[in-house]
């Protein structure tokens, strides 16, 4: 009887060990949410840039593209890699290659594997939307061109969604030009709406046209909520990155309004030819990226929020939505300048999110990458209550600040905290002739922006913005903060300078 009775009490232990929550690795971290505690765990790593994540419901798995060219898979239940295909007519340079993609899975229908990449033909580049038969057991076949639109060395956007009515919706980048994005024939810098095969839905708000939407500079975030409300993730020049909820016939403004209508200029034109705002903006710029809709009970916290990774500001963004989806009306911030770059995110019908990081791609942040970089995260919640937690933060107010913080605010994402710069992209401020000598060109620059660099014998494709929306002081400031660093030795810029120079 004894015996039995301690067989007994050991298997109890173990059929309760069993049942227990699952053990997680020993590198996991932990949110605190006001209730809920997620775990943070790396799934897959030593990545090239992964640029875009689709949800393989068949096999449960991650399909995702690299942005020099392959796409991979990501078994959820092993957590093995394998290279699925690899492109040959992807070009890839700088924020150019394999991005957005859209995974058509669809009870009783054929699946498809939507795509979006850069290619380049003699001196012409364009971004093309190619669709893959995709096979249950994640083969892909049959490629096929359904739009083939002009590109550039950058604005090229871009993501794809399947719809809940199942058409295609294409956001694509304005290709640097000053003209594409206001022009409605042009299928640049658009909201773009197709069938499945490529054809024009006969339902578009334009007969016999792609456009849905239009006056978009370069959106890298598109998501759908589940009432059908479609919204998109948008970069800005060099003030009023975007979140903007996107409507048929509507016109976004770019390139003659950034942001919100907040100057008597752009008050002007939209008054004269109607134009919609954004939901958020954000000044100084954040870099936004990927974007999905959280709707699931598992993390009630993040119920109604679009989450957004961000590249500048480093961060995963929680942005709380009315309840009519119109408005954010709140707006958290995790991991800030932790895990480096964030360029995608996808939430599971378990309410399970995946995100992964950028940090290998041509403009590496401060301390990245790091020896496992690239890497896809899982965030979900967990029953462990763990000591040492992270916890959301507020986004803080811009104030008046000094030269060295608005130099970081404005200038270090491109030309570092130390000047040196992005090779091939954007030139040093270390000892450079232009910074040292005499004072006007360096505020021209700054006043007007700056396209087609030339340092030396080195060209850098890089565009400069302009920042005439900072005030005289301001300018007077990063000006001089340039003049008196990175091993330059220049007088200091007054605001009377600038102002002479406007």
């Amino acid at each position: 009887m004894l015996r039995f009775n301690t067989f007994i009490i050991v298997a109890v232990i173990v059929f309760m060990a069993s049942c227990g929550p699952k053990k997680l690795p020993e590198n996991a971290e932990f949110v605190q949410l006001q209730q809920t505690v997620l775990s943070l765990t790396p799934e897959a790593d030593s990545l090239d840039v992964p640029w875009d994540l689709q949800y393989d419901q068949a096999a449960h798995a991650i399909i995702f593209s690299e942005i020099a060219g392959k796409i991979k898979k990501l078994d959820l239940k092993t957590s093995k890699v394998e290279n699925l295909i690899t492109i040959p007519e992807v070009y890839h340079q700088r924020t150019l290659g394999l991005l957005g993609m859209a995974l058509f899975q669809e009870k009783d229908s054929p699946s498809y594997l939507y795509l979006s990449y850069t290619s380049k033909s003699s001196d012409s580049i364009f971004s093309n939307l190619v669709r893959y038969d995709y096979s249950t057991t994640s083969k892909l076949s049959n490629p096929k061109t359904l739009l083939k639109i002009p590109g550039n060395t950058g604005h090229n956007g871009s993501r794809i969604i399947v719809t809940h009515d199942q058409k295609i919706i294409w956001a694509t980048g304005d290709a640097a030009s000053d003209t594409y994005a206001q022009d409605s024939t042009s299928l640049n810098g658009k909201i773009l709406r197709l069938n499945p095969d490529g054809s024009i839905p006969k339902d578009n708000p334009i007969p016999g046209s792609y456009v849905y939407a239009w006056g978009f500079r370069n959106m890298q975030g598109l998501t759908q909520s589940p009432t059908g409300n479609i919204y998109t993730s948008e970069h800005g020049d060099a003030i009023e990155d975007e979140i903007n909820l996107i409507r048929p016939l509507h016109n976004y403004g770019w390139p003659q309004i950034e942001g919100m209508h907040d100057t008597e200029t752009e008050k002007a034109i939209a008054k004269k030819s109607p134009r919609t705002e954004p939901i958020r903006s954000w000044t100084p710029v954040i870099a936004p990226a990927g974007l999905a809709y959280y709707s699931n009970d598992a993390i009630p916290e993040w119920k109604n929020t679009l989450l957004l990774t961000t590249l500048k500001s480093q961060s995963l963004r929680i942005l709380k939505l009315s309840d009519d989806g119109s408005r954010i009306v709140d707006e958290d911030i995790v991991f800030a300048d932790k895990l480096g770059r964030l360029r995608s995110v996808m939430v599971l019908p378990d309410g399970d999110i995946y995100f992964c990081s950028s940090n290998r791609d041509w403009n590496p942040q401060k301390g990245f990458p790091k020896p496992a970089d690239d890497v896809i995260y899982k965030l979900s919640k967990t029953d462990v209550r763990p000591v040492k937690t992270i916890k959301p933060t507020k986004p803080v107010a811009q104030t008046t600040k000094s030269g060295q913080e608005l130099y970081k605010a404005y200038c270090a994402s491109c030309h570092k905290d130390d000047g040196s710069g992005v090779p091939s992209s954007f030139p040093p401020l270390k000892q450079s002739a232009l910074v040292n000598g005499a004072p006007e060109p360096l505020i021209h620059i700054l006043l007007k922006g700056l396209t087609n660099q030339k340092t030396g014998k080195v060209q850098y494709e890089g565009a400069m913005p302009a920042f005439s929306f900072l005030r005289d002081e301001e300018i007077a400031s990063i000006a001089t903060y340039i003049r008196s660093n990175f091993n330059n030795q220049a007088s200091a810029i007054s605001a009377t300078q600038v102002k002479s120079n406007r």
